[in-house]
């Protein structure tokens, strides 16, 4: 009787502590402690938390098949156990996957990672590449879109600089001739060139003055000023002939002596050539492009602005307007910054999801396993399949109450 009754009460101890045969075994092997870094790593990766969860789950499962006898829908509560057991393998597969899944978006994530740093250099190289590109084409839409002549007064100051410097080179011989005859002493070439080509500039714009000065007295029908700058018209085109035009006709004499045979001329041949080359460089430049930018250069030099009527532009509807190439790299920078800043946090999102949500699969079960012995429900769904889907710790300390509610027994109705 006595040896019945202790076979009785071993099977009853083995019952109640069967974890124990098998826990240490389970804990020894999934923490591999005598494996190779490798081995071990991989065990402690895949097997610890597994390990531990199922060990919790069998601690608890003892006294929640105990508390069968005491608790009302036992045959619910029975097939809560079996399936909190079904929910605890489904979450180690969604464990070793979701590991899995964690390392798959994190090769995925670096690889983006490495085509958007790319792009970006690439892009940062393409806008230093074709700055000046991008630059000489936002000015050059700016300018002929303009309403001030821009393209007159760059070439109207270009014509004079090359006529300038033409004539500089041409009569400085000359000066230094005359200069060293007034002051006895033999000056060089390379002083004198500076001074030179500074005054004649500023002579041949002034020529260009004059000339834009006695159109607009055409254009006004004033008949006294019509004749004083008229007059002096005639004195800067003595001055521009005798001194500038001659020189360089006189330059080009030994060239057609050297072609032409028997080849002469006079003085008069040689100022009449010259005053028919400033009449002919007058009128070309003044129709092309003087006309314009004369009138602009004056105005700027003698303080007065520039006056001119603004052009009403609407932009169209759909087209963003052009605020030049500064504007232009500044919004592309933004645009792809602010992507890349979506980018970022959207993978960021993904992997950080991807970490903790496989690890919280095991545990979210083993911890339905402890609601289910308290409280006769589970706390989580699982699996988890996002982590929006992990309500608030108040929240579910709120459904746990409502639980516990649901579960006690109605007051009997009063007789």
């Amino acid at each position: 009787m006595l040896t019945n009754v202790d076979g009785i009460s071993k099977i009853l101890i083995y019952i109640l502590l069967f974890p124990l045969y098998f826990q240490q075994a389970f804990l020894e092997f999934s923490w591999a402690g005598g494996d190779t870094l490798v081995v071990m790593t991989l065990k402690r990766l895949f097997l610890l938390l597994p390990a531990l969860a199922i060990i919790l789950g069998c601690w608890v499962t003892i006294p929640a098949f105990l508390s069968v006898i005491f608790r009302q829908n036992r045959k619910e509560y029975v097939t809560s156990i079996f399936i909190t057991w079904w929910d605890l393998g489904k979450s180690i597969f969604s464990f070793w996957g979701g590991i899995l899944q964690f390392f798959f978006n994190l090769v995925i994530a670096l690889l983006e990672l490495f085509k958007v740093l790319i792009l970006s250099i690439w892009f940062v190289i393409q806008s230093i590449l074709f700055m000046p590109f991008r630059l000489f084409g936002g000015a050059s839409k700016k300018v002929v879109e303009s309403n001030i002549p821009w393209i007159a007064v760059v070439l109207t100051l270009f014509w004079v600089l090359i006529e300038a410097t033409i004539f500089t080179y041409v009569t400085t011989p000359l000066v230094v001739d005359t200069l060293s005859n007034i002051t006895g002493e033999q000056l060089s070439m390379a002083f004198v060139r500076i001074p030179l080509f500074a005054f004649l500039f500023f002579i041949v714009l002034g020529s260009y003055a004059v000339l834009s000065t006695f159109v607009d007295s055409f254009k006004e029908k004033n008949i006294y000023q019509i004749a004083g700058i008229f007059a002096i018209e005639v004195i800067v085109l003595l001055v521009e002939v005798v001194f500038l035009y001659r020189e360089f006709v006189d330059a080009l004499v030994p060239w057609f002596a050297l072609y032409a045979n028997d080849f002469s001329i006079t003085m008069t041949g040689i100022l009449a050539v010259s005053a028919f080359m400033w009449f002919g460089i007058r009128s070309l430049s003044w129709f092309l492009f003087a006309s314009h930018g004369t009138p602009t250069i004056m105005a700027v030099i003698q303080g007065e602005g520039i006056k001119l009527a603004e052009k009403a532009k609407t932009p169209k509807k759909g087209k963003k307007t052009d605020d030049g190439f500064g504007a232009d790299l500044s919004n592309e920078l933004i645009e792809s910054l602010k992507k890349d800043v979506d980018w970022v946090q959207e993978k960021g999102d993904l992997l950080l999801s991807s970490f903790i949500l496989p690890p919280l699969q095991v545990i979210a079960a083993a911890i339905n396993f402890c609601t289910l012995l308290v409280t006769g429900s589970h706390l989580f769904n699982t699996p988890i399949k996002k982590l929006d889907d992990i309500r608030d710790s108040s929240e579910m300390l709120k459904a746990a109450a409502e639980k516990r509610a649901d579960l006690k027994p109605a007051a009997p109705a009063e007789s």
